[in-house]
């Protein structure tokens, strides 16, 4: 939930018209009660005053607190151009973001996934979505969205799977994905990437599939840790010159 000074404010002011309905709804009712005599009647009072303010003072859910990961969506939002209205149900006045379509949570309210692969987006990535640090699938594949990948998202250190594939994202890949150490799934292939891939990817231990395939990435294939494993189509159709080479030519050798 994305809420401001005014929201707050008017959230604050409605619980306190809540709190004295029912003191109203009590208090009288308990004075009036004539089998009881004045000292019982006044402790039950006191004891049900006790209670409601014992409410009001205690924190109010999580849920009605300021959620940074719905922050972060929302502005995630304003980046986009929706045509087809996928995300029609992002509303940031919902108390939990987790009602949001193609949104998933795990029981605690922490954001796990986002599927907005194929929706026909379009804009930019940025640097909000690292304050979703519970997230462990990020399928954005199949847009129209550009520009350079964050290199915030190398914070997801939960992340499992990363799906921006058959987009028109530009830049290089960015060295911090060598933080995503649960990382399994790495799919890039087919947008508009340059430079060389960088070697930091080679101490990712879980990585299980890789493809940078149809960009316009330079220099050498690294060889290293899991991409020993990996077929050649992953890294085709790029100005590669083949596999790492070592001692003998850099690994960023042509770009």
């Amino acid at each position: 939930m994305v809420v401001g000074p005014v929201e707050e404010k008017q959230r604050v002011s409605l619980v306190n018209v809540y709190v004295c309905r029912i003191l109203t709804s009590f208090l009288l009712p308990c004075l009036s009660l004539s089998f009881l005599t004045q000292k019982e009647r006044m402790n039950m009072c006191s004891l049900i005053y006790l209670s409601v303010l014992l409410v009001l003072i205690l924190p109010l859910p999580s849920s009605l607190s300021t959620n940074s990961e719905g922050n972060a969506l929302h502005a995630f939002r304003t980046r986009l151009s929706d045509p087809n209205n996928v995300l029609q149900s992002w509303d940031p006045t919902l108390v939990n973001s987790c009602t949001w379509f193609h949104v998933t949570c795990d029981s605690n309210n922490h954001v796990i996934r986002l599927d907005l692969g194929n929706s026909n987006i379009s804009g930019t990535l940025g640097p909000e979505l690292a304050q979703l640090t519970h997230l462990q699938y990020l399928e954005l594949y199949n847009n129209n969205i550009y520009g350079n990948i964050p290199n915030e998202l190398g914070n997801l250190k939960n992340l499992i799977s990363m799906d921006l594939y058959n987009n028109k994202f530009q830049g290089v890949i960015p060295n911090s994905f060598a933080n995503l150490n649960s990382l399994k799934f790495l799919r890039l292939n087919n947008n508009k990437l340059t430079g060389p891939i960088p070697r930091q990817l080679t101490h990712l231990q879980n990585l299980k599939f890789f493809d940078v395939s149809n960009n316009d990435l330079c220099g050498t294939i690294p060889v290293d840790g899991n991409f020993g494993s990996f077929p050649a189509q992953s890294f085709e159709n790029n100005g590669l010159n083949g596999p790492e080479l070592k001692g003998l030519v850099p690994y960023d050798f042509g770009c």
